[in-house]
């Protein structure tokens, strides 16, 4: 039936007080399926609804005041209406308030009230509440650690298809954590997961098939749950993938999907990926030679730690590719990498220093001091 035919009618009831017409009314406010959303009238129809005891208004109420539609983020309203749907029997409610008190939301944090909360949730079957009891038994907090309790609940909740818990039973069995390690029973479970789209699963098998953990090599196969989570932006993945791709390893050589995937790697700051994109540009590989660019991909990689980048990035300023010659940058990047365990670094550094004038070689004492300083005070922290 079209809403159109039925709207007056509902409006009629919901206005008489008619409690599954006021939710009803709201459902339709608070989605676009309809009419254009409108989170205020659903947050007032969910509330006549949920002052006259209806279950489910009062659940969605305290959604809509957790996730702030219609109205400021208010955990105290939403805790309040949880709990009368809570006291009803509803299990997401039940779940919910676990979460509040897992997250300290508005509340002290307290896992001891979370694990009853969810508790009341999972003996009813919800699947949320069955792996958020796995995960603070595997984390030990509130509760003392148990993997055997961990591992009952994750199946629970894993039977009913929840994906995030197959991937916890795939990481137990993977890892023997408290339980014995089955390569078999860890593949099993990321495959069930990495089905539903779970990413970390896709990777997870991707590094199984290519490092041959517990079943036979399968470079393919590697690359094949590599790119299903590259392309949902893991940055390992992406990583991972554009290794075999430069190498040819389980997919033909492809110097520009290397490439491609590189640079989606980079964006989301993968160290090493900036890295190569630097080499790659300053050695006009795959790409057209650019010192710019490769000047700004090891900066980028350097300011992370990366030590050959910090080489790579001392020598473009003390020789000026990619820029204007800066003695003083120079030597900051090659005193860092010779730090990070550069032997060479120290040997361009002296050429450097041997290259300043007299302010700039007092300056480049007085980082070296201060530089050396915070390393001492960071390896006594």
């Amino acid at each position: 039936m079209d809403y159109q035919e039925i709207a007056p009618e509902l409006q009629q009831a919901a206005e008489q007080g008619d409690a599954d017409a006021q939710f009803s009314l709201a459902m339709i406010h608070a989605s676009d399926e309809v009419t254009p959303r409108d989170y205020p009238q659903a947050l007032a129809w969910y509330r006549k609804a949920a002052e006259q005891g209806h279950v489910r208004a009062q659940f969605n109420l305290g959604l809509m005041y957790s996730n702030g539609q219609g109205t400021p983020p208010d955990h105290e309203q939403a805790l309040h209406w949880y709990r009368q749907a809570a006291d009803q029997g509803h299990a997401g409610a039940q779940n919910n308030i676990g979460l509040i008190y897992v997250n300290g939301q508005g509340v002290s944090q307290d896992y001891r009230q979370a694990m009853a909360w969810f508790g009341k949730a999972a003996i009813q079957g919800d699947a949320a509440a069955q792996n958020n009891l796995g995960m603070i038994y595997g984390s030990g907090k509130g509760v003392p650690q148990n993997f055997l309790q961990a591992l009952s609940w994750y199946r629970k909740s894993a039977e009913q298809n929840y994906v995030a818990a197959q991937f916890k039973l795939g990481w137990l069995y993977e890892t023997g954590q408290g339980i014995s390690r089955d390569m078999a029973q860890a593949v099993s479970w990321y495959r069930k997961a990495a089905d539903l789209g779970h990413v970390k699963a896709q990777f997870a098998l991707g590094q199984i098939h290519e490092n041959a953990q517990g079943l036979p090599q399968d470079l393919p196969q590697a690359a094949c749950w590599y790119r299903k989570a590259a392309e949902q932006g893991h940055s390992e993945a992406q990583f991972n993938l554009a290794v075999m791709c430069d190498e040819g390893r389980g997919v033909p050589q492809d110097g520009a999907s290397a490439l491609s995937w590189y640079h989606k790697a980079a964006e989301q700051w993968h160290v090493t990926a900036q890295f190569i994109l630097g080499l790659r540009h300053d050695r006009g590989q795959d790409i057209a030679l650019d010192c710019e660019k490769a000047l700004a991909w090891y900066l980028k990689a350097a300011e992370q730690g990366h030590a050959r980048a910090q080489f790579n990035l001392g020598l473009m300023y003390g020789y000026g590719h990619g820029g204007p010659i800066d003695l003083l940058k120079a030597y900051r990047w090659l005193t860092q990498a010779g730090a990070n365990g550069i032997r060479k670094a120290s040997t361009y550094q002296l050429q450097v220093e041997a290259r300043m004038s007299p302010e700039q070689s007092e300056q480049a004492q007085l980082f070296l001091r201060d530089y050396l300083g915070n390393r001492k005070v960071q390896a006594q922290a």
